[in-house]
């Protein structure tokens, strides 16, 4: 599959070779759906935590009061959940687990379908090379301005940059613009994919993701 490669400034310098089995592969919404809701699922943490009746709420040690010759009904904490400042019944732990399994084969399969589709809707551009002198927020709001020109945005959309390897020039350069996000190849996932608009991948990129996800 020919793509075309474009420098920084947003001129065309040539074609690439996009393999297939990454860039070609036909969409199907329920398997990138399942996948997509897998990774939410799995990345959720249970924040809310109620303290039980046991260990967890402090103090009702002592017996309130005696078991019998008080005319009142029994109880042995004053820590009960139906106490004022006992514990809660039922309540929310954080030992939560919301965390789903997919096939290894069928999760690649989805990446590749998300891919395939930046690429099939002209929403991937494929650079020559990504080398930023200076982490200045300007040079790399530069370069992106010349990349939505090759798209024809009229506005900055959300962005995602892939790049070979973590690299920390890009990264400072990227942190200012709340529209723009930068992610290592080997990091690539569908959720990210899904949440820009637009995918830029520079050519060293490429050889990591295949490297990376064509194992299975």
């Amino acid at each position: 599959m020919k793509y075309p490669v474009h420098n920084i400034q947003g001129k065309n310098v040539g074609e690439v070779n996009l393999p297939d089995r990454i860039f070609a592969v036909n969409f199907n919404h329920n398997l990138v759906h399942q996948a997509m809701i897998t990774q939410e699922k799995t990345s959720r943490e249970a924040i809310a935590d109620a303290r039980m009746r046991g260990e967890e709420v402090r103090g009702g040690g002592k017996k309130p009061w005696a078991q019998k010759g008080t005319g009142r009904s029994r109880h042995g904490s004053s820590r009960s959940p139906i106490w004022k400042g006992g514990g809660v019944t039922f309540g929310p732990t954080n030992e939560r687990n919301w965390a789903q399994k997919i096939n290894k084969k069928a999760k690649q399969k989805a990446l590749f379908m998300v891919l395939s589709q930046k690429a099939k809707e002209n929403e991937l551009v494929v650079l020559d090379n990504l080398e930023i002198i200076e982490p200045k927020t300007k040079e790399v709001s530069g370069i992106l301005k010349n990349i939505f020109n090759v798209v024809k945005s009229d506005r900055p959309r959300k962005t995602i940059i892939v790049t070979p390897k973590k690299s920390e020039s890009v990264v400072r350069a990227s942190h200012n613009l709340p529209y723009l996000q930068t992610i290592g190849a080997s990091s690539l996932n569908i959720l990210d994919i899904l949440k820009n608009k637009y995918l830029i991948i520079p050519q060293s990129a490429l050889e990591s993701i295949e490297k990376t996800f064509t194992k299975i």
